[in-house]
């Protein structure tokens, strides 16, 4: 219920790019936004552009994983099935699989661009090097190629501006930055002298993000709350303001 009201919340305040995973929740993602879909009636269906990604196991299962030719084939039907569509617009590798060849990957998502299932490919978690090799690859097999990158990209997280950001404008790649927020850590919530706030990231998948707690950090988020009071906004605005003006 709560997903559904956040998609209704979203669809009236113009929102029509919706994002998922097949392995979110255990596929639960895509099946709750597969009902809201049908719940909305064909009209909304077809304004929706519908992106999800392949790579990490549904169930749960640490040895299904990873970016083989069946595998992913495999995949996508389950997908489509959840999301009860019969082709998504932006079907994306979760991250790259490097015990599979790059040509096996890409020779498997061009197969499912001509088949229809799918409209356009991309990459998240790719770095500029492997980036510039799949794009050499696609060109020289005259394979669909990666049209879209989504990385982690935040003022406490810039890997991406010296890395995969100059290959996606040189080569006309677009561009979704995640976790603009870094976890919640541009929200002003988390502090030195006091414990993360129950619901947190930080207390319920604080992996990706322990390494920003230390003092440098913790400095620099304080000049950032300053710098966002002294503009009349809260930080996560301004973190959002910096993200779109970049």
């Amino acid at each position: 219920e709560q997903a559904r009201d956040i998609m209704d919340a979203a669809w009236e305040m113009g929102i029509t790019l919706f994002y998922t995973a097949d392995a979110y929740a255990g596929g639960r993602s895509e099946t709750a936004i597969g009902a809201w879909l049908r719940s909305k009636g064909s009209k909304t269906r077809e304004r929706i552009v519908l992106t999800t990604k392949v790579f990490h196991s549904v169930v749960g299962n640490p040895a299904d994983r990873g970016l083989e030719r069946d595998r992913i084939l495999r995949q996508i039907e389950g997908s489509l099935a959840r999301l009860d569509m019969d082709h998504v617009d932006l079907y994306m590798i979760h991250e790259p699989d490097p015990t599979t060849a790059l040509d096996e990957t890409l020779d498997a998502l061009d197969s499912l661009v001509r088949g229809g299932k799918v409209r356009a490919i991309g990459a998240c978690n790719i770095e500029g090097w492997r980036l510039e090799q799949a794009l050499g690859i696609s060109a020289e097999r005259s394979l669909a190629r990666f049209d879209w990158v989504q990385n982690s990209f935040s003022l406490l997280d810039l890997a991406a501006q010296t890395d995969a950001l100059p290959v996606c404008a040189r080569e006309g790649v677009g561009f979704t930055p995640f976790s603009p927020l870094a976890g919640g850590w541009l929200t002003g919530k988390y502090d030195r002298a006091a414990a993360p706030p129950p619901g947190s990231r930080m207390t319920m998948r604080p992996e990706p993000y322990r390494r920003f707690q230390n003092e440098r950090t913790f400095v620099m988020l304080d000049r950032f709350r300053r710098a966002a009071r002294e503009r009349g906004v809260d930080p996560a605005t301004l973190a959002i303001a910096w993200l779109v003006a970049h």
